[in-house]
């Protein structure tokens, strides 16, 4: 009976910044900036305790370019420690490490062996009879189906197939190297291991096709756990398969339901009680939420009247539960009981201010010279400073409600 273990990860994108988190005091700023590295760290350490047979990265070793060779010595450092226990690694170059994106190079350890970008070929390791089948990018943009290129299977042996590609389509990805779960099926190897999707996915289990994820995720879009897979292997069946989950931070988002609640204390309080199940969580990694505050409330105007003092209030809280626990953005989407109106007291009582401000919303001029503003304040913004919500010219209807709480909040006194 033959028996060996390998290890399967992809999108380690060493060098991406953690986003949204620029906010934060230096030492966590660092920690989270850390992150990707500390789970690659932990991965290849797992690797040597595990014993495996060899390591496999399906392409985004890096996340681009080197601005210098700090990446690029601490990925030699880490692959030299396989290589001095004896474990080979076999990884493809996908779009974000493509030949023609990265122009630095070290010299990795011989262990490590990198597919051709010429033409797909096989790597075999004789010692456990694989042959493992891949070609790697080129150029960033790669519209060719790589997969129908791939050699046959060497019979007798256990045959993995090594690509970086959309397969199946994924929307919230670029589309590169597409193929369908025929088209790999269809090679006749045991196990596809893919990469380019973030999202850990079994496409199918006869054969394996997997996107083990990212090893770390980068922003509020890769949300959960995240690391890379192990696959156990037993006269050439695959006989185990399980998760490694390595991340140092983790990225969620955790809505409130504020419906009922009379005073910002209750709100507070609310949304500490909410945070609690986070604390296993940040039991030994970084914690960035990003908190919904949602739910009919009597306090919807004076939440948005001082968010600064509500969002101080609830990262008081999340520290309260764990320190590690840091809010990575605030959005209340509250609203005023249908059978309230507005609070105002003193002159403005006088007059009905949310009928004045629901006039000017509907305004025609008033909505043109909104949009031309938020238009000139986006081309003055860095190229991706906006951020994942999407252009701020399709969301006046939100920013003029915002306002208009704002302002009402403010006409309704000091907070409770």
């Amino acid at each position: 009976m033959t028996r060996f273990s390998f290890i399967h990860a992809a999108d380690l994108h060493l060098g991406s910044p953690l986003a949204g988190l620029s906010g934060r005091d230096a030492e966590v700023a660092r920690r989270f900036a850390s992150a990707g590295r500390a789970a690659f760290e932990d991965l290849v350490s797992l690797a040597i305790e595990q014993e495996v047979a060899f390591l496999i990265v399906a392409g985004d070793v890096y996340d681009g370019d080197w601005a210098d060779n700090t990446i690029g010595l601490f990925f030699t450092r880490q692959v030299a420690r396989l290589d001095r226990a004896g474990i080979p690694v076999v990884l493809v170059r996908g779009n974000h490490d493509a030949e023609s994106v990265i122009t630095r190079s070290i010299t990795l350890p011989p262990s490590v062996r990198v597919f051709s970008t010429k033409r797909a070929e096989t790597i075999p390791l004789d010692a456990h009879k694989v042959a493992l089948h891949g070609r790697s990018f080129a150029d960033r943009a790669v519209s060719e189906n790589l997969s129908l290129t791939y050699p046959d299977a060497v019979p007798g042996w256990f045959n993995i197939g090594v690509l970086h590609t959309s397969c199946t389509g994924y929307a919230a990805h670029e589309t590169y190297a597409p193929c369908s779960i025929a088209d790999l099926a269809g090679r006749g190897y045991a196990y596809w291991a893919l990469g380019h999707i973030h999202e850990h996915a079994v496409l199918s289990r006869d054969p394996w096709i997997v996107f083990p994820g990212n090893l770390q995720g980068r922003s509020i879009r890769e949300c959960g756990e995240k690391g890379a897979v192990a696959v156990d292997v037993t006269d050439g069946q695959v006989s185990g398969f399980r998760r490694l989950i390595v991340d140092h931070a983790r990225f969620d988002r955790l809505t409130v339901d504020l419906d009922g609640i009379a005073r910002e204390s209750e709100a507070v309080a609310a949304v500490e009680t909410a945070l609690r199940p986070f604390a296993q969580v940040a039991a030994g990694r970084l914690v960035a939420l990003r908190v919904h505050l949602t739910g009919q409330t009597s306090v919807h105007d004076r939440l948005m009247a001082d968010r600064e003092g509500l969002t101080a209030e609830i990262q008081a809280a999340a520290h309260r539960v764990h320190e590690d626990i840091w809010l990575e953005r605030m959005k209340i989407e509250t609203s005023r009981p249908r059978a309230a109106g507005p609070s105002a007291t003193g002159p403005a009582a006088a007059i009905d201010p949310a009928a004045l401000l629901a006039d000017l919303d509907r305004d025609p001029e008033f909505r043109a010279r909104a949009a031309a503003a938020l238009a000139e304040i986006r081309g003055k913004m860095p190229a991706g400073a906006a951020g994942e919500d999407g252009d701020l010219a399709d969301d006046i209807d939100a920013l003029c409600a915002e306002a208009e709480a704002l302002i009402l909040g403010r006409l309704s006194g000091r907070r409770c």
